[in-house]
């Protein structure tokens, strides 16, 4: 019987919780690949890098989203037995609250096992990949001419160039060159222009031929034109840095072996994710109890409320660690401390209600 109902309540979480993952990620999912598009339309990325670009970012967003998951995914599942009255007859039945417990921490177990293995080696070896593959995204993009028919941005001065179309001999034919100058605005257009790229890829040389310049400032009647036969307009990108440092990217190894305190910041970071996913599992199991007549949803709330607060206050804790605000040696541990107390109050809750009630 209790067999029977440990794989029910099983079921029913995992069920729950992997669905509300789901929801999640493809909510994350729509921001990230907006912005990866975005950036891969601005730096010419071939098309094989975009869906990399978004497979990486979906196993880096995974440790955030799977511990609100399980919580959501537990009040979903138990408020739903509640509701319906299945575990009130279960419990006149005498089955407790530590029976509710085990189906679901050994869910949780399981699930922050594969999490710590996915914040700690995954994650970073992600992380350093995307940078990578970004770069060197970046670096074939500095030496892709100009397509015709199609606006190309080079992030310099908001120089911004489009050419109707193109010769043979790759000379552009109608060209319009628009850059941020230091008096204002300036717009070239030119019948004909060359473009050339130094060896490096960091400057773009492009020449114009029989064509005028437009200077001013948008909005003002004061502005200038200048008409030319031949006229060079340099465009130098920012250099490249594909060896810069980023945190995110640094093996587990490296961070625990460091003394920085950016490391050390995000050695916690990294440790209190996979603690955050137990913990929010464990609390969810008494959050979840409904009062009669109560809906299933009614405790929804509460739990985002909970998670908004908890994840913001690792965040803060993340950040004040770094700053030296808080020594590095209490971690995050504290607010894990914190949301244990609140597990403690809501454990507490209906006693000490029963008890009061009592009394009166």
């Amino acid at each position: 019987m209790r067999r029977i109902l440990d794989r029910y309540i099983l079921r029913e979480v995992l069920l729950s919780w992997l669905a509300v993952t789901a929801v999640l990620m493809i909510i994350l999912l729509t921001n990230q690949v907006a912005a990866v598009l975005e950036r891969a339309a601005d730096s010419q990325y071939p098309r094989s890098a975009v869906m990399t670009l978004i497979g990486l970012s979906t196993v880096q967003n995974l440790p955030i989203v799977v511990p609100v998951g399980l919580l959501l995914g537990v009040v979903l599942a138990l408020g739903r037995l509640y509701h319906e009255s299945e575990m009130t007859a279960a419990q006149a039945c005498g089955v407790g609250l530590a029976r509710v417990y085990l189906p679901i921490t050994a869910l949780a177990l399981i699930v922050t096992g594969l999490l710590a293995w996915l914040t700690l080696d995954l994650a970073p070896r992600a992380a350093a990949h995307a940078y990578q593959l970004r770069n060197e995204a970046l670096r074939s993009g500095q030496f892709a001419p100009v397509a015709p028919g199609q606006f190309r941005s080079f992030g310099s001065r908001g120089v911004v160039i489009y050419a109707q179309g193109a010769a043979a001999d790759g000379t552009l034919e109608r060209v319009f060159i628009r850059r941020v100058g230091e008096g204002g605005l300036e717009v070239a257009l030119a019948a004909r222009a060359r473009h050339e790229i130094s060896p490096d890829g960091s400057l773009h040389t492009f020449t114009l031929y029989d064509g005028a310049r437009y200077e001013g400032v948008p909005g003002s009647s004061r502005f200038r034109i200048v008409r030319f036969a031949e006229q060079v307009i340099p465009v130098r990108l920012p250099e490249l840095d594909p060896g810069r440092r980023r945190v995110e990217a640094v093996p587990t190894p490296i961070l625990a072996a460091s003394s920085a305190l950016p490391d050390r910041a995000e050695l916690h970071w990294r440790i209190a994710l996979p603690v955050m996913a137990v913990m929010l599992t464990l609390l969810a199991v008494p959050l979840s109890r409904l009062r009669p007549r109560q809906g299933r949803y009614a405790r929804v709330w509460v739990a985002v409320l909970i998670y908004f607060l908890y994840s913001n206050l690792a965040s803060a804790g993340r950040a004040w660690i770094e700053r030296g605000i808080v020594p590095e040696q209490f971690g995050l541990w504290w607010v894990h401390a914190a949301l244990a107390a609140v597990g403690v109050a809501v454990l507490a809750a209906p006693t000490v209600s029963a008890r009061l009630r009592y009394r009166g």
